[in-house]
């Protein structure tokens, strides 16, 4: 190599060290935009669908596809971009509906203060292609805005108010019309606001869990066709948000349903999809209600060694489940459910001493809140009684299931127990003066 080539690679070495030096320094300098990745957080959008959607901003007012990619958006989230082009940081400001500055983003030292009729001129921007003017809307902001994460959590905190509100008085209209409501709301604040896929998902995930709410109110109501209703609009939210949970509570109520119709063997149709799930095949919480479902239907249908089987299958998937973070609706399904439920086949079957047993258990192990699963399972305990011929202990626990239900109560699933009670009674043809006083009082309130 001659001199003044040695010379000339020397000095590319050294621009090439101090320009990379230079770069990192920059890169270094850059801070993080936490305003920037709260709002795209709160929004629920990927790097990738964020991208996506300003490109398509991009091409409704330019005519011409964008080329944003999430690298560039990793760029904005580092800092390393202070100040995106025009027509980026527009589209931008569209699809996350706030202002640059509020996204955390700097103007440029030298740029020219925009004039007072500042949103007038941001709705107009001439294409570089056809010079034509294209009208675009200054931050977007429809009647309900743009849904985030947020507005998920907010509408979520009245459907838990609704299962509260469940749980205390059973299945009243009430209940049930404050659960369509809130579907509707939903429904309608998707139709008019924009969101990302991802909480799009969310709350029709959402939608379906509350609309199934207001199916297991007429459910416990016995109103197993207003029911049915409600359920196909379940349907149609949980397949719109792909997601097996949801899909899974609608096949729930759909057998609870089918089993009030009296046509077990739909009930039993529709455990089976429940146990071949996916979320069954993951999760075996999931798997022990499907199958305790299915025992259930199967005993109804005589098939003792069956619903036997289907019955142990439940047991020893619930005890290899664990405790983790699920929806609030199968909360429900805890130890004391899987006593009650397993009673409601034993006493299908006529072994009611085994029914009992499961009873006091269930009993012994519902949580404080839930005054309708206490009453209800007071009551089967009652007609468990009267059928083995405990006639006196069966009209004392008939009366205190009655006393748990509050007057605002629509559980008529509670009120048909004790009826059947009654009917055991009176089948007996006791002349004693203590069950003939409960036959006569119990007609005022059954």
């Amino acid at each position: 190599m001659t001199p003044i080539s040695h010379r000339v690679t020397q000095v590319i070495f050294t621009f090439a060290r101090v320009w990379t030096t230079a770069h990192r320094y920059r890169e270094g300098m850059a801070q993080e935009n936490r305003k920037l990745a709260a709002r795209i957080a709160d929004l629920g959008f990927s790097q990738a669908e964020l991208a996506r959607q300003i490109n398509a901003e991009i091409e409704l007012l330019t005519d011409k596809p964008g080329n944003v990619t999430d690298a560039d958006i990793r760029r904005w989230l580092r800092g390393a971009t202070k100040w995106p082009q025009d027509r980026i940081r527009l589209c931008l400001e569209k699809v996350l509906d706030a202002s640059a500055e509020d996204l955390g983003f700097v103007p440029r030292k030298k740029r020219i203060a925009p004039p007072e009729e500042d949103p007038v001129h941001r709705r107009t921007l001439l294409t570089a292609t056809s010079g034509a003017a294209l009208a675009i809307a200054a931050p977007y902001t429809p009647a309900h805005g743009r849904l985030g994460v947020n507005d998920v959590r907010r509408f979520h905190q009245d459907y838990v108010a609704i299962l509260r509100q469940d749980q205390a008085v059973g299945g009243s209209r009430k209940v049930e019309n404050l659960a369509v409501e809130l579907a509707s709301r939903i429904q309608s604040t998707l139709a008019v606001s924009s969101s990302s896929t991802r909480v799009r998902d969310m709350l029709h995930r959402l939608a379906a869990n509350v609309i199934s709410s207001a199916a297991f109110a007429a459910i416990d109501a016995s109103s197993p066709q207003r029911a049915r209703a409600h359920l196909d609009k379940a349907l149609t939210f949980a397949g719109l948000s792909r997601d097996s949970k949801a899909m899974y509570q609608v096949w729930n109520l759909l057998t609870f349903t089918s089993r009030q119709f009296e046509n077990h063997a739909e009930a039993v149709a529709g455990s089976e999809v429940m146990k071949r799930s996916s979320i069954a095949r993951r999760d075996p919480l999931y798997a022990s209600l499907g199958h305790i479902r299915n025992a259930s239907g199967l005993a109804r249908l005589r098939r003792r060694s069956e619903a036997l089987r289907a019955l142990r299958d439940a047991e020893r998937a619930f005890a290899r489940s664990v405790d983790e973070q699920r929806p609030e609706w199968i909360k429900f399904f805890d130890a004391s459910e899987v006593h009650g439920l397993s009673a409601s086949v034993w006493s299908t079957l006529d072994d009611h001493g085994r029914a009992e047993y499961c009873l006091h258990r269930t009993l012994a192990a519902i949580p404080d809140g839930m005054a309708r699963n206490k009453a209800l399972y007071t009551a089967h305990l009652s007609l468990a009684q009267a059928r083995q011929g405990d006639l006196e202990l069966a009209c004392t626990t008939g009366s205190q299931a009655h006393a748990m239900l509050l007057p605002s109560s629509g559980s008529r699933r509670t009120a048909h127990t004790l009826s059947a009670t009654r009917k055991a009674i009176v089948a007996t043809g006791s002349k004693s003066p203590e069950i003939v006083e409960w036959i006569e009082e119990s007609s005022q309130w059954i």
